[in-house]
């Protein structure tokens, strides 16, 4: 896809209001943006996720499910009609808040798009760029003709535990078999940087993913020259470790956020922002692994034979004791 229809795509979505339990309209742009996919189909639970189907070819079982979740932290009207504001973030921000009403449910008042000097600015960067990825990833698919089966996960109210992604898991829909990857925008920590690429996340503050998956997300990166950066990203949490919990083999990759959840350092409320090549580089990296690109090596095996490599390399050096 040009940079232009990246970029569109994201626009479309970054546009819809969005907050937990209310993602209709980020759900109904999705929807329409994958209608022009003729070999992608799409399921909804009893929960309102989605799961959106690319298949073509003659792959039976899907290798791979990309996860995004469709909500942003935002005030929400409980039964009582009283507002209660859903997401982590701390209290001192929520303090005579600037909002603007949709309905049942408000968002901070900020712009939903704005490109400016590389960076893609918005009220709600986490996580509609992930369900953007996802979109892209299956248009790019679909102009191909992948001979590939894949998954697209869109799940609702993360903000709150992860709450549609439990239901997802719980049910039983996914195969047992499929890798989870859950796309994410996080606030950089050790040593990564926004603009330097996607960050595969070794882990988050509740789990550690799995190893093996995870290096083959790294070694798709290196094979097909997409830059990576790979950091355990501890001071938030994602879906991958909800799959994880129920038996689902997990990975993950953020694009590094700035004004994590619109709170910015100097205690303001503003745009979150990310880089909108760290934002292609994401697609590329999903499309890599989607279409089987690199070679499917072992991971284990491949570190395994690189150290004993070295073992054997000073084995003249070792001098049996006496």
């Amino acid at each position: 896809m040009q940079r232009r229809e990246l970029l569109r795509v994201v626009r479309v979505l970054l546009e819809q209001p969005t907050a937990p339990f209310h993602e209709d309209a980020v759900r109904d742009a999705i929807v329409a943006e994958l209608e022009k996919c003729a070999h992608v189909k799409i399921e909804h639970d009893a929960y309102g996720n989605m799961i959106a189907r690319y298949r073509h070819g003659t792959r039976r079982r899907p290798r791979w499910a990309f996860a995004a979740h469709m909500d942003h932290p935002g005030w929400v009207r409980n039964r009582d009609g009283d507002w209660r504001f859903l997401g982590s973030v701390a209290e001192r921000f929520l303090m005579n808040p600037r909002t603007r009403e949709f309905g049942d449910f408000a968002m901070w008042d900020l712009p939903a798009f704005e490109l400016k000097d590389g960076q893609i600015h918005s009220r709600a960067c986490d996580d509609l760029l992930g369900c953007a990825e996802i979109i892209c990833l299956f248009r790019e698919l679909e102009a191909a003709k992948a001979d590939v089966h894949c998954l697209g996960i869109f799940t609702r109210a993360e903000e709150v535990g992860f709450w549609g992604a439990i239901q997802l898991a719980r049910s039983g829909i996914l195969p047992k078999d499929v890798t989870v990857f859950s796309l994410e925008t996080s606030t950089p920590r050790g040593g990564a940087e926004i603009g330097r690429g996607p960050i595969v996340r070794v882990g988050d503050r509740l789990s550690i993913f799995d190893s093996g998956e995870t290096a083959r997300v790294v070694s798709a990166a290196v094979a097909n020259g997409i830059p990576v950066q790979r950091c355990l990203l501890d001071g938030g949490a994602c879906e991958a470790s909800a799959y994880q919990l129920y038996g689902y083999r997990s990975v993950a990759a953020s694009i590094a956020l700035g004004n994590y959840h619109n709170c910015a350092p100097d205690g303001s409320i503003q745009c979150e922002y990310v880089s909108a090549d760290d934002y292609a580089n994401m697609v590329q990296l999903c499309l890599a692994l989607a279409s089987g690109a690199t070679k499917r090596l072992d991971p284990v095996k491949v570190l395994r034979a690189t150290l004993e490599r070295k073992v054997a390399t000073y084995e003249p050096f070792f001098r049996q004791l006496k």
